[in-house]
């Protein structure tokens, strides 16, 4: 191990020592933290992007469209797949090694005090300033009104993709509750666009929005046919994505790029095919019930060559605090009874798949790997493999089968 691999591997320990403190919410440490350190979240113009589900998708089609405009673009979210370094990406690209342990030393010394997810907001906005980016993006990680990339003063232009229920216990227990803290994000006479809500949620939004002078653009308002047919990542469901960052980069005046800037983007691990010697895989990061149903709607849009669909496989695991018991239902439709493998992913308390099998009949595996192997031989080289249910777990199967290294996960 050379000399930066060490500095980082103790850099990381250090950070994930603060674990215990959970996804903290909360300004006052966050902003004492960014004071003392110069205001680094001050240094580049910015898009925050808020969300139940699709901010990770809506925000790298956002840098995606920045670069191809010729910006210097920097790209914060949250959880890592494989790498922390995933989490903060300069132009395109996962920070390196050595300029993520000189940020990460550099927020846990000035950020004494700070949770994990703290301290690696405040380790992009030193990596952001240092790179001299022109535009990042930010995903919020939890919530919106006191996550902490809610320190930023402004933004160009502020997202919410769509709401559902999730969190509940931090955010609120109705639609409109949620909405209103992730809502919280809108800044004085910054535009905010809004994906297809429903009009309770439409309402909430605006209520929080409106008084804040921020204009206010909710993608039901646009005529489908003023939206151009842009290429989008795989999945049915990226197409509302899509449209959601259309609509945020005609705002940011991008219009020109986004053709190109949408054809190039990636994002791992949602409803990404992966082509292995033993046979395809799916991996997506389906982990309540309204990206399940998503999930379902975009297997059963695919085109069937020869008009059979080929036998699925799932691979399903939860979070213990997640809603397994509304997600789960709709994943197992996919696959029969015995087709089903049950795992625990890694990142804090996983649903024992005890408690799985109780929902939806299905195989109680020991681990990823066995499930993998038990699950490509129920449906053979010609079947597909679906693995999802926490991004966790999605990050776990793509390391394995494509031999990448890991650093540990972590849920914050």
């Amino acid at each position: 191990m050379d000399a930066t691999a060490k500095r980082l591997a103790r850099s990381l320990e250090r950070l994930y020592a603060r674990v215990p403190l959970g996804m903290r919410l909360g300004l006052e440490a966050m902003r004492a933290a960014c004071e003392r350190a110069g205001n680094p979240e001050s240094s580049f113009d910015c898009v925050h992007v808020a969300g139940t589900n699709g901010k990770g998708s809506v925000s790298a089609m956002i840098a995606s469209v920045a670069r191809a405009s010729g910006r210097r673009t920097g790209l914060y979210t949250s959880p890592h797949l494989a790498r922390f370094a995933e989490r903060i990406r300069i132009d395109g690209e996962p920070i390196s090694d050595a300029d993520l342990v000189t940020v990460l030393e550099r927020a846990l010394d000035v950020g004494h005090d700070l949770s994990f997810f703290e301290t690696a907001t405040l380790a992009a906005f030193f990596a952001f300033r240092d790179a001299r980016v022109e535009l990042a993006v930010l995903e919020v990680g939890l919530g919106g009104r006191l996550d902490a990339t809610n320190v930023i003063a402004r933004s160009r232009v502020s997202v919410i993709t769509r709401i559902a229920l999730d969190h509940e216990d931090r955010l609120g227990h109705t639609l409109p509750e949620i909405a209103r803290e992730k809502a919280a994000i809108a800044k004085p006479g910054c535009p905010m666009v809004v994906g297809r809500v429903p009009p309770d949620v439409r309402e909430a939004i605006a209520g929080v929005a409106e008084p804040l002078g921020a204009s206010v653009q909710f993608l039901d308002d646009v005529a489908r046919e003023t939206i151009p047919a842009l290429p989008h990542l795989p999945g049915a469901y990226q197409a509302d994505n899509a449209e959601v960052a259309w609509l945020a980069c005609r705002a940011l005046g991008l219009d020109a790029h986004v053709e190109r800037g949408l054809r190039e983007a990636r994002w791992p691990g949602r409803f990404e095919r992966l082509t292995t010697p033993e046979g395809d895989v799916l991996l997506d990061a389906a982990h309540n019930e309204d990206g399940a149903l998503a999930l379902v709607a975009s297997l059963a849009a695919e085109p069937r060559p020869g008009g059979e669909p080929s036998p699925v496989a799932l691979v399903f695991g939860s979070l213990a605090d997640k809603h397994f018991v509304l997600t789960l239902p709709v994943v197992a439709r996919i696959a029969v009874a015995d087709a089903r493998f049950y795992v625990e992913p890694k990142g804090r308390a996983a649903a024992p798949p005890s408690a799985l099998s109780k929902v939806a009949q299905g195989h109680e595996m020991p681990s990823l790997s066995e499930a993998l192997r038990a699950a490509r031989a129920r449906v053979g080289k010609g079947g597909l493999v679906v693995v999802c249910g926490s991004v966790y777990l999605v990050g776990e199967a793509r390391a394995l089968l494509l031999g990448e290294p890991t650093d540990p996960p972590v849920a914050l």
